[in-house]
C-alpha cells in the first residue's frame, strides 16, 4: 500500500491538504502538520492533497 509523507522542512502549513483530506492531515496547535493516516483509508483525497500542496512537502512513498 502507498504511504504518505510530509517533507516538514518544505512545509508552509497552509492547510490545503487538511481541507482536503482532513481524516488524513491535520495541523496542530502549533501548525506542525501530522500524518493521521500514514497508509489512507481514502487514497483519492489523499492524491488530490498531494497534488494540491503549495509547496510540494507531500508525497507518496
Amino acid at each position: 500500500m502507498t504511504r504518505v509523507q510530509v517533507d516538514r522542512e518544505r512545509c508552509i502549513s497552509s492547510g490545503v491538504c487538511e481541507h482536503v483530506a482532513p481524516a488524513v492531515f491535520e495541523l496542530d496547535d502549533d501548525g506542525v502538520l501530522q500524518v493521521l493516516q500514514a497508509e489512507p483509508d481514502d487514497p483519492a483525497a489523499a492524491a488530490e492533497a498531494v497534488r494540491g500542496c503549495p509547496s510540494g512537502a507531500l508525497s507518496f512513498s
